[in-house]
This record gives structure tokens, C-alpha cells and sequence, in this order.
């Protein structure tokens, strides 16, 4: 049984976006992401979880909602490839980088002597 499920979450930005696009896409049974709106992000899968992608979208983007979770409607209707539209596909670039410091910062601990004790 597939499942619609209709959050609402909060993306100020395109990085947001991204993170709440990969939260949902990593959880288990999810066959579809998007978003729908400025604050809406649809998913569809077979045996999802909303709850825990709520919790673990909470987490990193601190407010999310379910808005609802619908059983998916299968189109008993086929479209006969001749008469589809014909249209070409938006692609959206993904870079995935993996984070490396070139410079590894150390903290360096300072002690200062004692005021009472001094040797000379």
C-alpha cells in the first residue's frame, strides 16, 4: 500500500530544501520526495514511517508538521505513449562534497603561574 504523506516544514532557504529533501529520501520505504508550495514537502513510499521522519526533520530543521497521510491512488486509466504529452524534464543539480579541514585546529591550554610563589 502506497502511501501520500503532506508536511509542512519550515525552509527558509535552498540549503533547508536540500536537508529536508535528504531527510526524507534517506528514510526507509520512500520511493518519492518533493516539494509542493514554498513549505510542503510531499512524500510517497510504501511503509513510511511519518512519525519518525517528523522527529528526525524536527531535529535538524526544528519545526515540521503532518499535514496528512492518504493512501496513493493508482490510475486505473493508461496513457497511450502517442497521445502523452511531450515534455522534457527539469533537472535540478545535486553536488554531494565531502567535508575535509586543511588545517586541523588545536587548543593550546595556557597556565600562568601562581602569584604568591615566585623563584628567582
Amino acid at each position: 500500500m502506497k502511501q501520500k504523506i503532506v508536511m509542512q516544514v519550515q525552509m527558509h532557504c535552498e540549503k533547508c530544501r536540500s536537508k529536508a529533501m535528504k531527510i526524507a529520501a534517506v528514510s526507509s520505504g520512500v520511493a518519492n520526495v518533493g516539494i509542493q508550495g514554498e513549505d510542503k514537502l510531499v512524500i510517497i513510499g510504501e511503509g513510511v514511517d511519518p512519525v519518525e521522519i517528523a522527529f528526525k526533520l524536527r531535529k535538524k530543521l526544528r519545526h515540521a508538521t503532518i499535514l496528512s497521510v492518504a493512501e496513493e491512488k493508482e490510475s486505473s486509466q493508461e496513457i497511450n505513449p502517442e497521445e502523452a504529452p511531450t515534455t522534457t524534464p527539469t533537472m535540478v543539480p545535486w553536488t554531494w562534497r565531502q567535508s575535509y579541514d586543511p588545517y586541523p585546529q588545536h587548543n593550546i591550554l595556557v597556565c600562568e603561574p601562581a602569584a604568591g610563589c615566585s623563584i628567582m
